[in-house]
């Protein structure tokens, strides 16, 4: 019987080297970031969260803050802000880098600006079908054929 192959232990352990020269140069790594999909479902399911909208609503007003900083401002832990800011990242809401031993954090607009002009189509769709609908109820004669024509219409009795 064989034992199994040892898994790689250390510093490195679970990690490339493309991810250690991120570190190593001070960026965070934006892995999973959703290209190919739904910016739109990505930026609502991560706003679906009230904590998510209040660490969101905190890095606008400080610009620029660490998961430490908001941790003092918000009724969570500092390990849930990080989870949160995983779940922004991934979504495109915010971006983080390194600054020495820290990671900060600042809102990316971008996403919500995508999000907020298809809320703007939405809203514009949604008034035109509901000035239609008025309309018909305000004036059910214009979508009801004439008298006669209805009349002829009617099945006959027997």
């Amino acid at each position: 019987m064989t034992s199994p192959p040892k898994r790689n232990q250390g510093q490195g352990q679970g990690r490339n080297e493309s991810q250690d020269q991120d570190r190593s140069q001070g960026r965070v790594r934006d892995e999973g970031r959703g290209e190919g999909r739904d910016p739109v479902a990505e930026v609502l399911s991560a706003l679906a969260d009230p904590t998510r909208r209040r660490i969101l609503d905190a890095l606008a007003a400080h610009g620029e803050a660490t998961a430490t900083v908001l941790a003092t401002e918000l009724p969570v832990s500092r390990q849930a802000i990080v989870k949160h800011l995983g779940v922004l990242d991934q979504a495109g809401l915010v971006a983080g880098h390194r600054a020495g031993r820290e990671a900060r954090y600042r809102v990316i607009p971008e996403r919500l600006g995508i999000t907020a002009r298809w809320m703007d189509r939405l809203a514009a769709d949604w008034d035109t079908r509901l000035s239609v609908i008025k309309q018909l109820a305000e004036d059910p004669a214009a979508d009801t054929p004439p008298a006669e024509s209805r009349a002829s219409e009617q099945p006959k009795a027997p």
